[in-house]
């Protein structure tokens, strides 16, 4: 097996920074010291003054693949993930088909396996009426059952409450939902287009897709879990009140509740509708200054769980629309650990936090196998960060198939060098290594 080693790394990882040296063998992190300087390996980096990380996993991305791809696909997604640091990925059921049937889940699969550099695991769909068919998905095997609680991209609102009763006290396995209570949602764009015509102001977004129907259906869900003793993941939380839902008493690996923030909420607020308009509409929508200091709180005192990105690309000409024709979403993956690491430049979280909530807790929350932390006897999901080489956001860079970013014109202080991918160096300052594919994700759970 083909070996490696890392000399002089700043290695971060549970809550410590110390320079060490890693040998990695094959897939695995054969070993970690302080001086492995001596020992012998077909590839050695010196990464004096650069940081290694654990591989960024990504709890929520839409590779749009099958149907829409168009917007993205897992290779070309995938790729710009690992550009990123990211090496492994759970992706979404809306694609078209959407991924509602056992035999749909599966082709998923067949296609990352040939096509995605990075690791991965995909969600099973929630409808209405496939209870049956997502009660068949294999918890050791499959990351988790997505729930759309609010219609977003894709006609996938699970609205029966018989059908979400039965879901909660029946699922074994981690349910993950998307919360905006439609009710609420369709009478405000009522109020709007009575106002405004088809031309709504999108900086109107925030009213439209309210904090008051994020509440309402996160408050809904954590009822809904409480009650039936269900493992529930809520996704994107963008609103100050939600934060209050969660607990940080407790450790990790002992909720049942818990939840996640994407790097969008964390960074723009409703100000920025007015230079970036469509390009940061998403839903749920980017709110108040007020609301992302509040979910910076939470992630930092560990109400919240887990950052991610919702990565979910569209074309421009799609976005370059009136309001209720522009889809919502946006491209993430390429930036979002470097935007992390730039909150972390700016003082807003400490390099520990960072790879707490980007790399050791979605393996927690998951109860993925050997991934997630540098330690022997993992797979080597490694990233060497250099924290000072600042660098542009442009079209230029951009690797996502829509050929755009949010962050156009954003400098980030920090660049990633190198990613490892189960072992195999996938990106090297600026290089791809396609030769091998990521693995599909597996899960510890009883």
């Amino acid at each position: 097996m083909k070996t490696t080693l890392i000399l002089n790394a700043k290695v971060v990882n549970k809550g410590s920074i110390k320079e060490l040296d890693v040998y990695i063998k094959g897939p695995w992190i054969e070993q970690i010291a302080p001086d492995l300087s001596h020992h012998p390996a077909d590839t050695v980096i010196d990464a004096s003054g650069k940081y290694l990380l654990p591989g960024v996993i990504d709890d929520q991305v839409h590779f749009r693949e099958p149907g829409l791809t168009h917007k993205g696909d897992i290779f070309t997604e995938s790729r710009a993930a690992v550009a990123g640091g990211i090496t492994s990925f759970m992706e979404m059921p809306n694609t078209n088909p959407q991924t509602l049937t056992q035999d749909l889940l599966q082709q998923k699969y067949d296609i990352a396996a040939k096509n995605s550099l990075a690791n991965y695991s995909f969600f099973m769909g929630a409808s209405n009426d496939n209870l049956d068919e997502v009660l068949k998905t294999d918890k050791s095997k499959v990351c988790g059952i997505k729930v759309f609680m609010g219609s977003s991209t894709g006609n996938m609102l699970v609205d029966n409450t018989q059908t979400l009763e039965k879901l909660f006290s029946n699922a074994d396995m981690l349910i993950a939902t998307h919360c905006e209570d439609e009710a609420t949602i369709r009478k405000n764009i009522e109020e709007f287009r009575a106002k405004y015509g088809e031309d709504v102001p999108v900086e109107n977004h925030p009213l439209i897709r309210s904090a008051e129907a994020c509440y309402k259906s996160s408050s809904m869900a954590v009822e809904l879990a409480k009650k039936h003793d269900a493992r529930l993941h809520i996704l994107h939380i963008s609103t100050a009140k939600e934060t209050e839902l969660f607990r940080n008493d407790i450790p990790l690996q002992d909720k049942k509740i818990t939840a996640e923030a994407c790097i969008h909420h964390l960074w723009f607020d409703d100000s920025r509708y007015a230079d970036k308009g469509n390009l940061i509409k998403w839903n749920p929508a980017v709110k108040t200054a007020a609301d992302r200091e509040a979910i910076r709180k939470a992630v930092k005192d560990g109400r919240i769980d887990v950052l991610a990105t919702d990565h979910a690309p569209h074309t421009l000409e799609e976005k370059d629309n009136t309001y209720f024709k522009a889809p919502s979403g946006g491209p993430l993956v390429q930036h979002s650990l470097v935007a992390a690491l730039q909150l972390h430049h700016d003082g807003v979280f400490t390099m520990e936090e960072v790879v707490n909530k980007m790399c050791h807790n979605p393996a927690i929350l998951f109860n993925i196998e050997k991934r997630g932390f540098i330690e022997e006897g993992y797979y080597a999901d490694l990233v060497l960060a250099d924290m000072s080489r600042p660098w542009e956001v442009s079209k230029g860079n951009i690797l996502y198939k829509c050929g755009w970013s949010p962050f156009e014109g954003q400098t980030f202080d920090t660049y990633i060098t190198h990613t490892f991918v189960s072992g195999h160096l996938a990106w090297e300052t600026g290089r791809f290594n396609e030769s091998k594919t990521g693995e599909r994700l597996l899960f510890n759970r009883n």
